[in-house]
């Protein structure tokens, strides 16, 4: 009988701990670690390495694309290359490389993401992930001998800008929401343009099927009217836009493609958020790619 009681009792404790453990099993909200611009709440994990490649083509249509650019495909126009490495379950580390065709077109990047809280299945005190994401940029091209123009640069602080920011994220069933208020900062910015721009970002991911999703996301940059009218009246006259993508997931195993349409025209937070000058409205807008391929560089000692 007391045999019986115990085994009673270690039957009743392994329910329970099975269930405390699907209790606390984290949600993934998003796949990548980027929707298309935004930043999302998602850490590759300790020990392991996603190598991160986004390249896009030209405009497909308006004044640089249609049938003459061949809808864009003869023009590379910005490109990004990451190394995203899991310090920690709740921090990661990235080293990038852009290359833009704005006048700044070389730009390294570092930034640093630590999460604060995540959502959990069936937790009502865990109901969305939270994570805080700040980068730091230096602009390495040949500085312009031009004074007042974008790059034109006086010393080391006039090439670096930040930015920061608070991402919240939850899914809802099967749809992936989140939020991306954030704030670039800029060491140097042309006398009648802001050093400090806030924006409030967002995405959005439907499921079409098991291995693919749609997503998109946006950025409105609250930029000053003064700066707006500045910038109006220059030759030629200059008109900033909201960043908008839209985009194919695929997920195969542990590679990710991305299949994206945006009318940013680069890629990184500090500089697609104060620079977007091309509209969806105009066909200025290009598709490009995203591959992601996950890697472990070490393994917990257990």
């Amino acid at each position: 009988m007391k045999t019986l009681h115990v085994g009673l009792f270690m039957l009743v404790s392994a329910a329970v701990s099975a269930q405390d453990t699907t209790k606390k099993r984290p949600v993934e909200i998003f796949t990548s670690q980027k929707a298309i611009n935004a930043t999302t709440t998602e850490l590759v994990g300790k020990g392991k390495m996603d190598f991160n490649v986004v390249h896009h083509f030209g405009d497909i249509a308006g004044k640089q694309g249609g049938l003459t650019n061949f809808f864009g495909l003869d023009n590379a126009t910005d490109y990004r290359i990451a190394f995203e490495i899991g310090l920690g379950k709740k921090l990661d580390i990235t080293f990038a490389r852009y290359r833009g065709a704005s006048l700044q077109q070389k730009l390294i990047e570092m930034n640093i993401k630590y999460l604060l809280m995540q959502q959990l299945e069936n937790d009502p005190s865990h109901p969305i992930s939270v994570l805080l994401f700040a980068n730091a940029v230096i602009a390495t091209s040949k500085s312009s001998k031009i004074p007042d123009t974008e790059n034109f640069f006086e010393d080391l602080s006039a090439r670096t800008s930040n930015a920061f920011q608070l991402v919240v994220a939850k899914k809802i069933g099967k749809v992936s929401l989140q939020v991306n208020p954030t704030l670039v900062t800029r060491g140097y910015a042309i006398s009648y343009d802001q050093k400090t721009i806030f924006a409030l970002g967002g995405a959005i991911r439907f499921p079409l099927s098991e291995n693919l999703n749609f997503i998109i996301d946006w950025f409105h940059p609250f930029r000053s009217e003064s700066s707006k009218d500045s910038f109006a009246v220059q030759s030629p006259p200059i008109k900033f836009y909201d960043p908008l993508g839209f985009g194919l997931e695929i997920i195969k195993g542990r590679h990710v493609f991305h299949l994206n349409f945006t009318n940013s025209t680069e890629i990184v937070e500090n500089r697609f958020i104060p620079r977007t000058v091309h509209s969806w409205g105009k066909g200025q807008f290009r598709w490009g790619f995203t591959i992601a391929r996950q890697f472990t560089l070490w393994k917990e000692k257990k």
